[in-house]
């Protein structure tokens, strides 16, 4: 286990999470801000690509577990992503839309806002969120992040707009940051 909030904790993903996986990543509603429904190879590679994150960062998204009943919700975590010209620490989240609207999300991405804060020292933490993604808009204002920038990702031949939102250590910054 990584951490834990009141009604969920968070632990590094294994292969045997992969049917849990598939539940959203192959989802077309759920992977609407992604544009698309993932394949079976694009669910092994996003698999394989968090247990290469735990080895190389640290940290990277980790399986939503509840807490009363052991189910798997989908994933939250911490991964580094370009912003600025720069490899910014961001909080990600994706959970299957059975447990939308349940606040399990605002609570996995507070979580791992602390657990960058006080377990790694970050100095600020980001989410990239695409602009129509309102509801991952809404997780990250009450993870107490506000909108410090914008830019376009191009991805599967569209020009995909987001908004950048920041909370800050304000225990780690330097004078006059």
């Amino acid at each position: 286990m990584i951490l834990q909030a009141a009604r969920l904790f968070l632990r590094e993903l294994t292969p045997d999470d992969r049917a849990s996986l598939c539940e959203t990543l192959q989802d077309a509603e759920a992977m609407y801000a992604y544009e698309h429904a993932f394949s079976e190879e694009e669910v092994d590679d996003w698999l394989a690509r968090q247990i290469r994150r735990y080895q190389e960062d640290g940290f990277g998204l980790w399986a939503v577990v509840r807490r009363e009943d052991g189910a798997f919700l989908g994933q939250c975590g911490i991964t580094r992503q370009d912003f600025g010209g720069e490899r910014v620490p961001e909080i990600g989240y994706l959970l299957a839309r059975k447990y939308w609207h349940k606040g399990y999300a605002a609570e996995a991405a507070i979580a791992c806002r602390k657990y960058a804060f006080d377990a790694l020292g970050l100095p600020a933490v980001y989410s990239i969120i695409r602009e129509n993604n309102l509801l991952s808009r809404r997780v990250a204002e009450k993870n107490g992040m506000r909108i410090v920038g914008k830019l376009v990702k191009h991805d599967y031949g569209m020009e995909m707009p987001h908004f950048v939102y920041c909370a800050k250590n304000f225990k780690k910054l330097p004078p006059n940051a």
